[in-house]
């Protein structure tokens, strides 16, 4: 019973970590403008995320852009587009299989032992698509640091972390437990005696 929680509790939490990953990808406030130095002007407010830059004015009116050509961005955002996608994909497909192997569910057969190793197989491909999250993130995060310290960065271009990024984070955090939780939930085989075990004598053989 306990085994069959912690997949169910496991189970729940990765699918909440893919819906986190999902929501921090589409959002645009990956990176916002900071406000350091001379640049004290709050009017407008520049977002930038992975597949458009916005601007947020103190009126309340948003104005969008997408971003015109791949071939102009920079390393760092191509490759936390890519990883952030491959993320999604492997989650998606982890929480597909783990769903097939839980214990409250039909699929996979009456056999408990191969149900517990799909689960098992599921949580490892969960784990595989948060590592991707966490890597894209971190890579993000670190160009924003570098970008920001960066003496040569003009003071009106410097961007700070914005709140997409750590949606994603949690998002990336939620689907390890979950995933690990999976992963963890694979009972172990019962040793078998390797010794028969001796019955006492029937009450036939005094006969």
């Amino acid at each position: 019973m306990a085994n069959k929680g912690m997949q169910l509790l496991g189970f729940v939490l990765a699918l909440l970590g893919v819906i986190g990953l999902i929501i921090g990808t589409i959002l645009p406030q990956w990176k916002m403008s900071a406000y350091v130095g001379d640049n004290i002007i709050t009017a407008v407010a520049m977002y930038e995320g992975l597949w458009m830059s916005c601007a947020f004015q103190s009126t309340g009116q948003i104005q969008c852009k997408v971003y015109d050509s791949i071939l102009q961005l920079n390393s760092a955002l191509q490759a936390t587009r890519a990883l952030m996608i491959v993320s999604i994909i492997v989650s998606v497909a982890g929480v597909g299989v783990a769903c097939m192997g839980m214990k409250c569910t039909n699929c996979g057969g009456d056999d408990k032992t191969r149900k517990s190793r799909i689960a098992m197989t599921g949580g490892i491909i969960i784990l595989i698509g948060a590592l991707c999250a966490i890597i894209a993130c971190s890579w993000y995060a670190h160009d924003i640091i570098q970008a920001f310290y960066n003496p040569f960065t003009p003071v009106n271009t410097k961007y700070e972390f914005g709140s997409a990024i750590f949606i994603a984070w949690a998002g990336a955090f939620l689907t390890v437990v979950g995933g690990g939780m999976l992963a963890a939930s694979c009972p172990r085989g019962k040793s078998t005696p390797k010794y028969p075990i001796s019955r006492p004598p029937s009450s036939k053989e005094y006969v």
